[in-house]
Parts: structure tokens; sequence; C-alpha cells
């Protein structure tokens, strides 16, 4: 495969059988053979996204002690900034070429879940970023929602399993900025091959190319989507839940041509997280002779906890 499945969510949304089961067997043989798909006909307008890009290239231009400001010890970096170069991928000694921000959940009717999550940092310098942020948060909340009811039914599960554990999950909206490139890297790359932790991210158009996927083969494929499609991928923990059926496929984002490193990138992934209570245990409907569990046993919670340390972000 040379290039990454287009699908269409509003066929799952019609109320035509034939559009939904299409659209079923369309991203569930894509997250089968290559784990991403770019899709169209989502919750997230066109207006929302630029007015998003706007706030967090405001943000990433402030001052650095400014932002230094908003790093909060002790969290493994779920809430605010983490600063240039202190995330590596799993395996991988060299800091990857990046900033972040991290906007998580507002639990709604939940008090007890509400007080298990950190609360989300009010940036002060930028009134209007916290604001879209979370617009956008919902949104994009609300496309996975939909795009894991139709995972559901591809595996032979009821249409919404994943609803109550992702519904006041764990989610986390990443704004990265990539700086220029400003000297010789020296192994170093805006984001090093690695597969993601959650269930499926979502990533909203990054502002310049450089997303590569690895196929089957493990050749690395350029990801390009149309900009009114996000690109959504499978993560570790639904490829782990599905004992394997669904890939979560090893990706990078490489260091642009030499005389393209003046420029900098922007990109805003969003990772579906469920609540830490959720299991993780290898699905019955994916166990049989030809493939036996691979997995062993383990919550969600217990697996973030484990990559985090692997990363780097939490001791």
């Amino acid at each position: 495969m040379k290039n990454i499945p287009s699908v269409d969510l509003s066929d799952f949304l019609s109320e035509n059988l034939t559009r939904k089961q299409k659209f079923i067997k369309e991203i569930g043989e894509a997250y089968e053979e290559i784990g991403f798909v770019a899709l169209r006909g989502h919750f997230l307008s066109d207006e929302l996204t630029e007015q998003l890009y706007k706030e967090v290239k405001n943000f990433f231009n402030l001052p650095e002690e400014v932002k230094e400001s908003y790093e909060i010890d002790g969290i493994g970096g779920q809430r605010g900034y983490t600063s240039f170069g202190k995330e590596s991928a799993k395996g991988k000694k060299e800091g990857d070429l990046k900033e972040f921000w991290h906007f998580g959940q507002e639990v709604v009717g939940n008090d007890k879940l509400k007080v298990q999550y950190p609360k989300n940092v009010i940036v002060n310098e930028v009134p209007n970023f916290n604001k879209i942020g979370m617009e956008t948060y919902k949104m994009l909340e609300k496309t996975a929602i939909y795009v894991l009811r139709a995972l559901a039914l591809y595996i032979g599960l009821d249409e919404y399993y994943f609803d109550k554990y992702v519904i006041n999950g764990n989610s986390i909206l990443r704004p990265i900025h990539y700086p220029p490139i400003i000297g010789e890297p020296k192994g170093a790359v805006r984001a090093a091959a690695h597969g993601d932790i959650n269930l499926i991210t979502l990533l909203m158009g990054a502002s310049a190319s450089g997303l590569e996927v690895q196929n089957k083969k493990g050749e690395w494929i350029p990801v390009t989507a149309l900009p009114e499609q996000l690109v959504i991928n499978v993560g570790d923990m639904l490829e782990r839940l599905t004992n394997n059926k669904l890939r979560s496929t090893i990706h990078r984002v490489v260091n642009p041509p030499r005389d393209e490193w003046d420029k900098p990138r922007y990109s805003i992934p969003f990772f579906t997280h469920p609540i830490s209570e959720m299991s993780l245990n290898c699905l019955p409907e994916c166990i049989n002779e030809t493939h036996p569990k691979v997995y062993e046993d383990i919550t969600a919670g217990e697996f973030l906890n484990e990559r985090l340390r692997e990363l780097g972000l939490l001791k």
C-alpha cells in the first residue's frame, strides 16, 4: 500500500444501511492493512481549525520564560506546556525537536472522575487560547466516538461498546510546534519513529509536510491529506485490545530538507484515551486458533503510566 485510504464519516452517519456498512468495512480493512485513514465528513469546521492555529501560533510566539511558567512538575506533562526537546520516542535517547501544549478533559456529571484528572492550565497572555482549544477538543472527541462505534461493529461488538470508556475519558489535545532548525540536529528528528499510546489519534492538517508512516514492507510513505480531512490512526491500546487485528503503525515526522530548515511546523493531534479503569485485555472476538492471545492483561491507566515512564515524562 502506497497511500492511506480515504473514508467519509457521513456514510456512517447516514440512515442508509448500505452506506453505513460500506464505511465500517472500509475503515476496518484500512486499519487492518496500514492503521491510518484520511477522514472527511467529521465535526470540526474549517473556521474553528483556522482559529485554533492562530491561537496556537500566538502562544508559541510568547517569550520562553512566559511559556516555561506554564510547565507543571509532577504530572508527566499531562496538562500545560512541555518545553523543547523534553520528550523522546521509546528507546531513543535524543529528545524530539518540538515543544507542545496539552489540553485535557473537562469532566461533566462525574465528580469522582473529575478529581482524578489534572486541571487545565489557563494562559493569561493569549485570552482565546483555552476557549478555542476546548471547543476543538469537543468536536474531535465527538468525531472519535463515532469512529470507535464503527470499529466496534467491525470487530463484532455492540456499536456503543467504547462510549462508556471514552466519554469523560482521559483524552488529550496536543498543539505541537516544531521550531526552525538552527543547527545540525545530530541524530535528533522532529518526531522519532513511534507508535501512539492511545486508542485512536485524530490529526488536524499540519502546517508543513514531514509525517510518514511505515507500511507492512517497511517502506516509509508520506502522509498527505486534503485540508478538510483528518488523518486518523490506530494507537497501541486499540492494537492490544484487538490482539493485533487493528494495527498501530509506526510513524515519524522527518526533518525538512536543509533549505527549509528555517520553516517552523505546527500540528495538532487529538489522542483519544479511555478512562483509566478500562480493561485492555485482548477481546475474545479477536482470539482464535490462528490468532492466539498475544498480550498480558492490563488496564488503560497501568499501560499509560508504563509508557509515560518509557518516554521520559514520568519518573
